[in-house]
């Protein structure tokens, strides 16, 4: 059962919101290309930090919580993990965009962007000798700084206060892989590569690593959609 414990955490992360997906209210399954193009094509340069990461030893996996399938590296259930996670997180934000008026956040595009990049800035340059971290505040602050500027995204306020809403399950989901409840980690750090600072078990990287990954994965999500809505119209 031990060897299933990666596999069950990403069922029941998408399970309901799978289910959900059908319901007549929602009919969130009705963009299921557009989520899982945008899914893969911003996989490919995070599982390619991820294969990175792992072969030189910032981070790496404890195979008895897995199914023994090792692709380049990395569990099975790591590839599945970036379409399953961002699959939950996309569908969230699908839903309160949806069902609740939150146009009075973009407003806080901003002060939201300026504050991340600063604060990203600072790390970088007071730990560039911790990896995990400098990749991590560089992919966040290039990500923010495309979209802010270049893509002039609106978005970016909601994004932010779903992710903060997403945070109540992300914690329990990545605590059990950093080892809340088990005897070892899941997924093992190197604490010479991230800062050491922790949410409960969880490295605070591992938080900004995954806003950054939402963020991109729901900008190419929008851009795919809109294309299909225009194509119907």
């Amino acid at each position: 059962m031990m060897a299933y414990t990666y596999s069950l955490i990403l069922l029941f992360t998408i399970i309901i919101c799978f289910i959900a997906s059908f319901d007549k209210r929602i009919l969130f399954n009705h963009h299921f290309g557009a989520f899982v193009k945008s899914a893969i094509l911003v996989a490919v340069p995070f599982i390619a930090w991820d294969v990175w990461f792992t072969a030189t030893g910032v981070w790496w996996f404890n195979t008895d919580y897995t199914l023994g399938i090792v692709l380049a590296g990395l569990p099975l259930e790591e590839w599945l993990f970036f379409i399953c996670i961002p699959f939950s997180c996309v569908f969230t934000y699908f839903c309160f965009d949806k069902f609740f008026k939150l146009d009075w956040l973009l407003g806080f595009n901003n002060i939201i962007v300026f504050v991340s990049v600063i604060i990203c800035s600072v790390i970088a340059l007071l730990h560039d000798d911790k990896i995990y971290t400098l990749v991590t505040a560089i992919a966040t602050i290039t990500t923010l700084i495309y979209l802010h500027f270049i893509a002039q995204a609106d978005w970016i306020g909601k994004a932010s206060l779903v992710f903060t809403i997403l945070m109540l399950g992300f914690i329990p989901v990545n605590g059990v892989l950093t080892g809340t409840g088990l005897e070892t980690p899941i997924v093992n750090y190197n604490p010479q590569d991230f800062l050491g600072i922790r949410i409960l078990t969880i490295p605070i990287e591992d938080a900004v690593y995954g806003y950054t990954q939402f963020l991109l994965v729901l900008y190419f999500f929008k851009r795919f959609k809109h294309t299909r809505d225009e194509n119907e119209r």
